[in-house]
């Protein structure tokens, strides 16, 4: 049962998050294992961007494919070609339930994957096995500035509840690739208080000069906004379009005493200890 200090470690649930690389987190929630934005291209690889544009990634994720074990679930931000790319395409079972955007379960379903389930604003899909419940929640995220977002795929952040027998143990909060706009933002915590953990994606990805996910600055407002118990920063150094190293956000978090945790790439942690770590 979730304290005010967050997850009970007397609980004996398992919560995990193995980073992969780029937005790609491998989540073990309990009976559970999602993937988050499937991005699994080699180093020297291409990520398709539209419009004509590519950028070449420069490291290699930390698992293949075929080294993930069964999966429930993938939690997809925005169908760009560094979040969804032709690997996860050709990969990941076609039947394989995909929480998205309304846009991004289009083109899935035209790609047969025929359990992609597209998500309005603060509307949640559920998925159960045996006691387990996670519930994937769509918030607002935008990708860019007003007006050139809307050129982009469209982008939505998550929360992700994991409950059992009816009791909330962790709830985690996924920003998906935003810059941050109070005005937009705002309402997530008033209406999803208490999170536990926060995937923060920065970067400061900029094409053609326009900055469209957030740089350390950003990053740390949003992060004061959600009031995360733990922040976990994703989505920062795998393509050159990326122009702000992760050390910024990490150097303007600590000074705000801000509870950040950087993960090495293949590394795994225990989101109830990055919790409770304030």
């Amino acid at each position: 049962m979730p304290t005010d200090n967050g997850p009970d470690p007397r609980s004996g649930a398992d919560a995990t998050a193995t980073f992969i690389g780029n937005a790609t987190v491998l989540l073990r929630l309990g009976a559970f294992t999602l993937l988050t934005d499937p991005n699994f291209l080699h180093a020297g690889e291409r990520a398709y961007l539209g419009y004509g544009m590519w950028s070449r990634r420069r490291l290699d994720p930390a698992l293949e494919i075929g080294q993930l074990p069964p999966l429930d679930g993938v939690v997809l931000s925005h169908l760009h070609g560094d979040h969804f790319d032709r690997v996860a395409r050709r990969g990941l079972p076609k039947t394989l339930p995909i929480a998205t955007t309304s846009q991004a379960r289009r083109r899935l379903r035209r790609w047969q994957f025929t359990e992609a389930v597209g998500l309005q604003t603060w509307h949640n899909v559920v998925w159960q096995r045996g006691r387990d419940i996670v519930r994937v929640t769509a918030v607002p995220a935008q990708h860019g500035p007003a007006g050139v977002h809307r050129a982009l795929p469209e982008t939505m952040g998550t929360i992700i509840d994991w409950e059992r027998d009816g009791e909330r143990l962790l709830r985690l909060y996924q920003s998906g690739d935003t810059t941050y706009h109070p005005r937009k933002l705002h309402e997530i915590p008033q209406r999803f208080p208490d999170v536990d953990v926060a995937l923060i994606h920065l970067g400061a990805t900029r094409i053609l000069g326009l900055l469209l996910t957030m740089n350390g600055r950003q990053g740390v407002a949003l992060s004061k906004l959600i009031r995360p118990r733990g922040i976990l920063p994703v989505h920062y150094d795998d393509y050159p379009v990326m122009k702000e190293p992760l050390a910024r956000f990490v150097d303007l978090a600590r000074a705000e005493h801000l509870p950040v945790r950087t993960l090495q790439r293949g590394e795994t942690i225990d989101l109830a200890a990055v919790a409770r770590a304030v």
